[in-house]
């Protein structure tokens, strides 16, 4: 599975990187030195007359500070372009100024690193900006500085002893409490497949030299995914589903998660239903000549039915919880198989396509649901006696068709939704790895809570109109007089009569409800995770 490098291939990798920030460090070890200048070793000199130690010696001396007395010249200077310039001459096989996978697997072969053809397409493809199927000398350079940052993250949050060094008890501590749980054959496995002097301990030189031209699977891919859709419910089910890793579905730890995602759901749109209604009610009834503000809203609603009025549709919304998710989550990994990924973790752009296609199963599995939601929360008191008397009301009155109102504009919303929240989640979290994250790829709460309400509401904001004209759409049959108008010629008659601000009727009780709906889905999904026996971050 995991194959040893070659020396030659160690002495190129060793001195790539910046590593002058030795205060971070142990005397003579170097616990994760990175592209920002983090680590305590030196690298081989070019210069025979200059007296440095070569990269992970031990001197057996050290200043107070442990800092160089010489000026870095791996920052930037021409030391680094060298090294950087001949590895990428050694792996580009053809000359031709840009590495492809063919160049890349022949050269690795050469210096002793064997990968799969798909490890190394993924190489070429993180790594490929301008998509022409190859990386020329800058972008192999921002690959591995990046990368490289990722592997230092990765290695200080398995060293949980702070000594830069890893061993098997800190290997399966890291992953059991990522809810990864391996044996103390496995942890072995792994040490031994990265240990080049058998010590059954792994330095940073190990890890870097081993994962540095090695996509980022196995444990560095686990620790640096953070879960978000099972754990946030801002009332709209449209986000990618999250991954599970083989060993989560092994031990059934994925349905747990399932489970207290829509347990901690539940709650968290039962306690916003009030704001979710009044939406839903300035979506529909909101004009230019019937303005209605979030305080008449309010009071509307109590007048007309007293209290429990704020709660309705919402049993029909926490109802459908438990159909979508079950549906999405075995969609997504059917289309996965589809389209022939055997990785834990798919790229954003595999992720993109699996969790729209998944939505759109889902959504069109339980839209007769989002029907019967929209018109119980726009019923007036006594008009149905419950969700089985709705549903035969619709049936009897306008048909079967009458519970796919408002699918187009459902499905096509999908697209923008999942695609922006997904796209604004991976930018401030990678913004956050690459500027704050110093000791640890753990985020914390704080970080993961702005990160995950803020791309939610960016999802939202771009899919809103198409929201709006679904519930439109759904309700058209509720306005007495009505016209029964399509998709495109509701967007006409909206923007026309209404100005483009007519598109977001509503928006500022869908807003005010995603900060406590994201809030109390957390609270509540971590302490049901607990009696359920879940361990995640």
């Amino acid at each position: 599975m995991m194959h040893k490098q070659g020396s030659f291939g160690s002495t190129l990798f060793s001195g790539v990187f910046c590593q002058c920030r030795a205060e971070e460090a142990h005397c003579g070890s170097d616990p994760g030195g990175g592209v920002e200048g983090t680590g305590g070793t030196s690298f081989p000199s070019s210069h025979p007359t200059r007296d440095r130690p070569l990269s992970g010696e031990n001197t057996g001396s050290c200043d107070d500070s442990c800092e160089p007395s010489y000026p870095c010249e791996l920052c930037g200077g021409p030391e680094q372009d060298h090294r950087l310039r001949v590895l990428f001459q050694v792996l580009d096989v053809n000359g031709d100024g840009g590495i492809c996978v063919n160049d890349l697997s022949i050269g690795l072969k050469k210096l002793g690193v064997h990968r799969t053809e798909l490890e190394l397409m993924k190489i070429v493809k993180a790594g490929d900006k301008d998509l022409d199927g190859q990386l020329d000398f800058e972008e192999f350079v921002h690959y591995l500085r990046d990368h490289e940052k990722k592997l230092r993250l990765v290695f200080k949050s398995l060293d949980k002893k702070n000594d830069g060094r890893i061993d098997k008890q800190e290997i399966m501590q890291s992953l059991r409490d990522l809810g990864v749980n391996i044996s103390e054959q496995q942890a072995e496995k792994i040490l031994k497949s990265m240990d080049k002097n058998g010590t059954m301990t792994i330095d940073w030189n190990e890890w870097r030299d081993y994962h540095l031209l090695h996509p980022a699977v196995n444990i560095p891919e686990i620790i640096l995914y953070w879960k978000h859709s099972t754990i946030f419910d801002v009332g709209e089910s449209l986000m990618v589903p999250d991954e599970f890793t083989a060993e989560e579905k092994k031990t059934g730890m994925w349905w747990r998660h399932l489970v207290a995602g829509g347990a901690a759901g539940a709650m968290s749109r039962t306690c916003t239903a009030p704001l979710d209604r009044l939406k839903v009610l300035m979506q529909v009834h909101a004009s230019r000549t019937n303005s209605m503000c979030i305080a008449g809203g309010f009071t509307h609603m109590i007048r007309e039915g007293g209290m429990r009025s704020l709660w309705r549709g919402n049993g029909m919304n926490v109802i459908k919880i438990a159909p979508e998710s079950a549906i999405k989550f075995m969609a997504y990994e059917q289309i996965k198989r589809l389209i022939g990924s055997n990785q834990e973790t798919l790229g954003i752009l595999e992720r993109f396509v699996a969790g729209s296609l998944a939505g759109a199963i889902a959504q069109s599995s339980i839209y007769p649901m989002e029907v019967l939601k929209t018109r119980l929360a726009l019923r007036k008191t006594g008009q149905f006696s419950g969700i089985a008397d709705c549903a035969k009301y619709i049936f009897r009155k306008e048909g079967m068709a009458a519970f796919y109102k408002g699918y187009i504009p459902n499905l096509i919303g999908i697209i923008p939704y999942a695609g922006i929240d997904l796209a604004v989640y991976e930018t401030l979290k990678n913004s956050w790895l690459q500027h704050y994250a110093t000791d640890s790829a753990d985020p914390g709460v704080v970080v993961l809570l702005a990160c995950g309400t803020t791309s939610s509401t960016c999802g939202q904001l771009a899919s809103y109109p198409l929201a709006l004209v679904r519930t439109r759409m759904q309700a058209q049959a509720t306005i007495e007089g009505g016209p029964q108008m399509t998709m495109s010629g509701l967007f006409k008659h909206i923007v026309k009569t209404e100005g483009a601000f007519g598109l977001y009727r509503g928006l500022a009780p869908n807003f005010m409800k995603v900060i406590p709906a994201v809030s109390i889905s957390y609270v509540v999904y971590e302490n049901l995770k607990i009696s359920l026996g879940v361990v995640s971050r």
